[in-house]
This record gives structure tokens, sequence and C-alpha cells, in this order.
């Protein structure tokens, strides 16, 4: 092929998808002197059996990885030296859009503003073609006899197209605000060997081959154009090397066929009756009548569409036959209305193969397909759920050390996290490393031996309470991993609208009043962040009490150690109960704001007074006021009720903080106590 632009370094977006798979494959073949990096996060609809003919090639790499992730995107320019960018990597399948909208705008817009943000930012991308769909263009008119060309208007129908065409919006201002050299696509409906059966053609053959209805949406008079799978690999060939930048390029056939005569050809295929294995079902929310493109400005460049319709359909027909298990147990993407699991941090999984050293060494010869992950039609998780990895920072701290000991008892892996919470590039390598499902931050400064420390250490608290913890949430989103954040509830005090001693605590939604000390501040101003974060469960504890009364960081043992302490009932945290619980919340994929202590409040001198019953008789304590407490402190401290009616919702079995601190806390050491004494 006479070239009139020659890529060096290749970064092919979602290669282990369908389409982009084809070219890969099509590229290491002709052009050995090319280098091929792919990043695929290996989706439900992916899979590196798609690669094998490109794997053991020497100009080949794969990495697995998400294109949201724009430290790991960045790092790839730069070490592999990318010169090229071939962005296929999308959400694709229309259904799921309708159930599923906001995973399409994560990765087809978030996504792709990553990558073009990293070509700015670097510098050394000479060609960036951005692969679309010709559903941007909407409805074509059913009598139209000239189709859509490249500079007709966008209208958009449903989530799937209009995320498209807002990444193609971004697409087309990074070209013009920055002179990024962007061409872009806009392709008919692609059949062939490899594809998801989550697509109308595999699916019907697939149905076919077991005799079983084929279920058409409406009607069947939706009309739709087909090209074949090497053809279209053809077309990106020859729009990489003359394809002229800022330009768009249909892909595009005009042999147009209607959906139900798409049924009857492979009913014939199979030898099936079409009045009897074919059933019209009820249609998508929106279903568009026609996508037709006028395709001749591709053709100008020399590409044509080699396979015919008939020749397409039957190689197609005779590769599934041939590989009935490419995609494992996909019942679920044959249903009328499939909805595959598309929850952040959720791959499909693997058997047989490691895949650990994939992200900086070529695919080797070991790789198989297991089953992949098909929730029910009533949406619910996968019988076989991905094991469990919690990724822990605050190892020396009393909660992080807790956390582990739990992990240990439950069975769970666990790692602690050995990066700063501050250095993002340490966060990095310890998620790259550790590969958790979950991470959990109990890291933090509380100050020693308590927040009045914070006062006179204003920097080094901003930098752990607020950067830190920001930046562990920003990477756990790149990652797509949940982050359950250990918070304080000290950010509140009583006031008018949550009086002492009413029962009114504060919610979830009220935002903090308590700015009496630089902790409380900082804490505050980190959980107002977080709430645009949409990966992270913020936990609200408050004066963590334990079964370890020899723990100076624990509640009851300081105030048993004071000379004189307050008497105002406050909300506390039993951590011998709810530290499971924050696990639990972990399995469940909760997010957002909880308040993290028992139901109701317990006074100091309640709680005093327990200790004086279980463990000490002779235990004395003094009062006082406020007012003196002041005057021995360097910071005000917080007094509030939380209301933990949401947490108590969720798990009922949760006792009220005076129960627990008896069946947890002071029942336990009262044993101990006693048999002490019988010694």
């Amino acid at each position: 092929m006479a070239n009139g632009y020659t890529p060096k370094s290749i970064l092919i977006t979602g290669a282990a998808g369908f389409i982009a798979s084809h070219v890969c494959n099509r590229l290491i073949r002709n052009y050995p002197d090319y280098k091929i990096v792919v990043l695929d996060k290996l989706d439900y609809c992916s899979s590196l059996k798609n690669l094998d003919p490109s794997r053991s090639s020497p100009n080949f790499k794969f990495i697995k990885g998400d294109i949201a992730s724009a430290d790991l995107v960045h790092f790839i320019l730069q070490t592999e030296s990318i010169d090229t960018i071939m962005h296929f990597a999308a959400q694709t399948h229309v259904d799921n859009s309708f159930g599923n909208s906001f995973e399409f705008t994560k990765n087809n817009i978030y996504g792709t503003h990553v990558l073009l943000e990293a070509c700015k930012v670097t510098g050394q991308i000479k060609r960036f073609i951005h692969v679309s769909t010709d559903e941007v263009y909407g409805e074509t008119d059913e009598d139209a006899v000239v189709g859509n060309h490249e500079a007709s208007q966008l209208l958009p129908t449903n989530p799937y197209s209009a995320t498209k065409a807002g990444a193609e919006m971004l697409v087309m201002a990074y070209g013009r605000s920055y002179g990024l050299p962007v061409i872009t696509t806009r392709g008919n409906n692609v059949y062939g060997t490899n594809q998801f059966p989550e697509k109308l053609i595999p699916k019907f053959i697939l149905l076919a081959m077991k005799g079983k209805i084929l279920p058409i949406h409406g009607d069947g008079s939706n009309v739709r154009s087909y090209l074949y799978c090497e053809d279209v690999a053809e077309a990106f060939e020859v729009i990489l090397h003359r394809g002229e930048v800022g330009h768009v390029y249909n892909i595009g056939t005009k042999k147009e066929r209607r959906v139900i005569d798409v049924a009857r050809d492979i009913c014939r295929l199979f030898n099936l009756d079409p009045e009897d294995h074919i059933k019209f079902v009820e249609n998508r929310p929106f279903n568009d009548q026609r996508y037709f493109l006028d395709d001749q400005k591709l053709k100008s460049l020399g590409w044509y569409e080699r396979t015919t319709w008939e020749e397409g359909l039957r190689k197609t027909m005779d590769w599934y036959v041939s590989n009935p298990g490419w995609w494992g147990d996909v019942s679920g993407a044959l249903l009328p209305h499939p909805r595959m699991l598309m929850v952040p941090g959720i791959e499909r999984q693997f058997d047989a193969a490691d895949t650990s050293n994939l992200d900086s060494a070529p695919v080797t010869n070991k790789f198989s397909q297991n089953k992949m992950l098909v929730p029910s039609t009533k949406h619910s998780l996968p019988t076989q759920k991905p094991s469990l990895k919690f990724l822990i920072y605050g190892r020396t701290g009393w909660i992080g050390g807790l956390l582990g000991k739990l992990c240990e008892k439950q069975g769970i892996a666990y790692e602690y996290g050995k990066g700063r919470l501050e250095q993002r590039s340490q966060l990095l390598a310890d998620i790259q490393t550790v590969k958790p499902t979950h991470v959990f931050n109990a890291a933090g400064v509380t100050g020693r031996p308590n927040v009045d420390w914070c006062e006179t250490h204003k920097p080094e608290t901003i930098r752990t309470n607020v950067v830190g913890t920001l930046t562990l949430a920003d990477v756990c989103r790149e990652h797509g991993l949940l982050m359950i954040n250990y918070a304080t509830g000290c950010i509140f005090e009583y006031d008018a609208t949550h009086p002492l001693g009413t029962g009114v605590g504060f919610k979830e939604e009220d935002k903090p009043n308590f700015t009496g000390s630089f902790y409380s501040k900082t804490k505050a101003m980190v959980e107002e962040l977080l709430r645009e974060f949409d990966n992270v469960c913020t936990l609200r504890v408050r004066m963590p009490i334990s079964s370890d009364l020899s723990n100076p960081r624990n509640f009851i043992t300081k105030i048993t150690r004071y000379n004189k302490v307050v008497d105002i009932p406050n909300s506390m945290t039993i951590l011998d109960e709810l530290l499971p619980v924050s696990i639990e919340m972990a399995k469940r994929n909760l997010k957002g704001i909880w308040n993290f202590t028992n139901p109701g409040v317990v006074s100091h001198n309640e709680i005093l007074q327990m200790h004086k019953d279980y463990i000490d008789p002779n235990f004395k304590w003094v009062n006082f006021s406020l007012e003196e407490q002041a005057k021995v402190i360097v910071a005000p401290r917080s007094n509030n009720e939380l209301d933990a009616s949401k947490l108590k919702d969720e798990f009922p079995e949760i006792l009220t903080i005076k129960d627990s601190l008896i069946k947890y806390v002071f029942e336990p050491n009262r044993k101990t106590f006693a048999w002490g004494l019988s010694k």
C-alpha cells in the first residue's frame, strides 16, 4: 500500500474487542516494522484470544489497563514512544446504554478526554484516529436515496450514540484548540468472526445453532447496513496511511438489509423454517429505523468493499460452528433484551492463565477464557463473585491494624499500602502490584497525644488529611475501585436545630458546623470534596472504643486516665461491632456518606460508671465544665449526636451504643478481670 503516513509506534485501545482485534492482527501481519501496543481493560465483551494471531509477534505488546487512568496513559505514551493512537475502546451495545448510561459516559466520553489530554501534554502524537459510529447521525429518512455525508448534522437518539457524539466533539475541539492531528471515522454495523454475541448476527447464529427462537425487536422492519470485519480492518489500514488530518471518514456500504431479512437468511443457513423460529418481541425504548451512509470519501482513498453479504455470513457461521465455546456461557447475552454486567472493578475472569504480568511484558501463549460474568434478568450479581483482595492504608494506625486482623480472621486476602497518600506515583505502584478489589483508607493525622498537635502542625495535617485522601480517592476512581474512607463525625456540635438531649441527630446530608479545631476543619473540608467522587464510601467514626482497654487510643482508656472529665452525651463507635460491618459494606459496594456510630448516645459519666461496675469497683473520677476544660486544652472538642438510622436500616442487627458497650467491651473484660482476681 502506498503510504502517505508511516507510523512507528501505535497504541490501539480496546484491541481485545471485536473490530480492533481484526485491525491489530492485520497491522501486525502486514507491517512487521510497526510497534503495536494494545491497551485493554478486558471488559465482558473482550477476549485475549481475539489477539491469538498477534501475541507471538516480537512487535506486539499487551497492557491490561483502563483508558480512564490518566497516569497509566501518560506512562504508556512516554515509555513506548507512541506516535499514533487508534482509539477503539468504548461501550457499544445500545441495549446496555438504556439500562446503564452512566458507564457509557464514563467510558466513551471521559476515557476519550483522558487520551486527548495525554496527547496534548506529551506533544508527541502525529495521528489520533478516533473511532465513532454511524449512529451519531441519528435516523435516516426511509425514502432517502443519498446517505449521510461526513458534514451531516449529528442527531443521536440513544445514550450510546449520544456519548459517541460527545466524544467526537472533544476530539474536534482538541484538533482545533491544540492542533492535535485527529481523524474521525463513523462506521456502519460490522459483523464477522470473534464478535461477542450481544450483537444481532452472532446472537442469531448461536441461537439458530441450538434450534432456538430468534427474537426480533419491534416488527423487524428496521434497516441496517452490514460490513464484514476484514473489509473494515482494511478500511482502517487505508485511513491510517492515507487519511487526512482533521477529516471525518464514513466506513459504509449501500447494501442495506432489514433485520427480519437478516434473521431469515440465518435461518436458511441452518435449514430452519423462519416462520417457526422468528419471534417479535418488545422494541427498544427507541430504535432508529434506518442508518445510511455516503461512503464516497473513503472510496476516493482507494478502499472498497470486497466481501459479499452471502460470503461474509457463511464465513461467520462457519467460525461460530467451529468455535461454539469461544465466549463461554453467553446465555445472558442471548436474551431478547440483555443487560450485561458493567460494574466498575469487575472484569472478565480467566482460568489457567496468569495475567499478573501482562502490563509489563508481551503476551505469552497461556491464555484460556473462563465463563463470562452475566447477571440474571433481575440484574443479580453473578453466582461466582471475584475473590476479594483489600489494599489497606494505615498499617501503623489503630483501625488499620484491626482491619488486617479482621481480614485474617475472615480469610480475606489483603496487603498494606507502602506508598504515602500524597505521592500519586507510589499509590499507583501499590495498585499495580497488589491488584485489589477494594481500597481501605484508615490513614490520617489525628495528632499525638491528641488533636491539639494539629494546631501547630497545619501543613502536615493538610498534606495527609486533605491532599493524601483526595489523591487516593482519585487514583481509586481512575482504576474503578471503591474506597472505604474512615473519616470522623467530629465535624458537628450541638446547635439550636440539634439540641443536646433531644435525640435529634445530625444526618448524612447535613453540612459540618464545627470548626473549633484545625483537625476537624481538614476533615470537614475533605468530606465535602469527596462528595464529588462516586467511588467513595465515607464512614463518620466518633470517639472510637474497642475491647482492648490497654490501647491508649481507646476513648475509654483515655478518659479513665484523665484527672477530670466533662459529662456530655455523644455518639460513639464500637469498633468490635462496626469494623466488621465496614468490611460487609465493601462487599456490598455501598457508597456515599454514612454516620458510622452505634445508635443513640452515651455520656462520659455513664461510661465511667460502667467501668466501675464491670472493671474496677474502686474507680473514682471528677467532672469539670466545658469552660474549665477549655483552660487545659488548645483546641475545643466536638460534642454531638449523629443520626445512625441509615446504617441501622442497612444493618438492623447493630446494637445501641449502651448495649454494644456492655456486649463487646465491658462483659468480655469483666470476665478477664474476674479470672485475674481468682488467680
